[in-house]
Parts: structure tokens; sequence; C-alpha cells
């Protein structure tokens, strides 16, 4: 059997099915079991369709790097429901009930977690699939590292993200440290739009090529420079870690199959 490694995005799939469950019913508790089982339902979807040999649902630590880095990170992002926080666990069991190994880290983001374990396994020539509908991992792509969303249920192609952002898949962090990405409070360069940013990424691979060209706007020169350090700091928020020391290895990972 070839190795194939299903990652899900823990809190992406719970908080947008928990959120369809709350806004049909009035009471909590009645909204979390059946998010719980439309959880396991969805998840033994995507066990069956996707098969694979190892799986692992990724949630949120408590804090991480970023915090720490730029303070108005996710500054506006409206809190995960308590009742929903505190049944975490439950969501969780379910999963293990599927086979489904549940990481909770103490700190990290799950996004970086994903990326390394999602990196990890293509350096060892293994085929991962990413189940999130969060834009960060697009980045990603490659020949090993595919991006599903389970609610549109489509696999996401260098097509779909050049339709939607006018940038190539390698663009993305450039596109998201010029214009910013309002949903994480990541500022982008003042004066930078993504109009401004889509040409601009049309024309030269990076910013650093936009810089040393001769033929740059001065205009558009004189916003990046002035603003280098927001273009610096928006940049390493938007970019992946795949470098975090996990604690486990892809044989702890082994689909427990019933």
């Amino acid at each position: 059997m070839n190795k194939h490694l299903l990652i899900i995005d823990a809190l992406n799939l719970i908080r947008r099915i928990y959120a369809v469950d709350s806004n049909q019913s009035n009471q909590e508790e009645l909204a979390i079991k059946n998010a719980i089982n439309r959880v396991e339902r969805a998840v033994s979807k995507l066990l069956k369709q996707t098969i694979p040999s190892h799986a692992i649902a990724v949630f949120d630590g408590e804090n991480s790097w970023r915090y720490q880095f730029y303070p108005d990170y996710k500054l506006n992002r409206k809190p995960m429901p308590e009742v929903l926080q505190t049944n975490l666990t439950h969501f969780a069991k379910q999963l293990t009930n599927l086979g489904v190994i549940s990481y909770f880290p103490q700190e990290d983001e799950a996004d970086d977690v994903i990326a390394t374990l999602a990196d990890k396994a293509a350096k060892q020539h293994i085929n991962s699939t990413i189940v999130s509908t969060d834009k960060g991992f697009l980045p990603l792509l490659n020949q090993h590292i595919q991006v599903y969303d389970y609610f549109t249920a489509q696999y996401v192609s260098d097509k779909t993200i050049f339709d939607k952002f006018s940038v190539n898949k390698n663009q993305l962090t450039e596109f998201w440290a010029l214009a910013g990405d309002p949903t994480n409070d990541i500022p982008g360069v003042k004066g930078i739009g993504k109009k401004t940013a889509q040409t601009l990424l049309a024309q030269y691979p990076s910013v650093t090529h936009a810089l040393a060209s001769t033929e740059l706007n001065e205009k558009i020169r004189l916003k990046i420079e002035s603003e280098l350090n927001q273009y610096v700091i928006s940049k390493t928020l938007a970019t992946l870690r795949v470098d975090l020391p996990l604690g486990f290895s892809l044989k702890d990972l082994r689909l427990k199959r019933a």
C-alpha cells in the first residue's frame, strides 16, 4: 500500500460545521451534539475518499510565535465560542474512534504544524492531502501536497489560485505582504492595495526583483521603501513554518482502522 498522509485542519472543519448547527438550534448542547456527529461523518467520508495510510487532525495551540512577533496578529478575529472550546476533546474522541490521531500542540498554530508535516512527507516523496479552506496552505501545493476543500468538494489547483488571486502560488506570500490580509490582521504595505500588488507581481516575480529594477514606478518604489519594515513583518506572518520540532514521526500517524 502506497503511503498517503491525510492532514485535517481540525478547527477549520469543526468551527464551520458548528457554525451551521448553532444557527439551526438555539440549544448549545444540541448544537454541539449535532456538530460532533457531522464532523464524524465528514471525516468518515474523507477517509473513504482519500484512502490514507496515515492520518492526523491538528488543533491549535494556545499561542504561537506570531502573537509574540506581532501583537496585533488576528486581533479582530472572532473568538471561538466557549461552549465549543470546552467540547473539543469530545470531537477528538470521535476522531480517535475512527482511527485518526488528534494533535493538540502546546503553543504552535495548526497551520505551521500542518505545513511542517506536509513538507517532511513531501521530502520523503510521500503524498499528503490537507483538508482546509485556509488560503494560507496554498503556497505549499506541489506534486506531493494537495489541498482539499471539504465544503465545496474540490481540490485546489494552480489555476484556481491564479483565477482567485491573479498571482501564481509562489507569489502568494509576496501578495499578502504587499496588500495585507485583513482576515488575519496582517498589515501589508500602506498605500499598496490588491490591484497594485497584482500589477507589480505580474511584472516581477518578487518585491526584491521589483526594487532592483530601474523600471519600477517611482511612486510604488517610494511606498515600499518607506514601509519596508511592514512588508518584512507581513511576509514573515504570512509565511508558514515547515521546521517545527514535532516530537513524533510518520509511523506514529498510521491510521488505526477498526
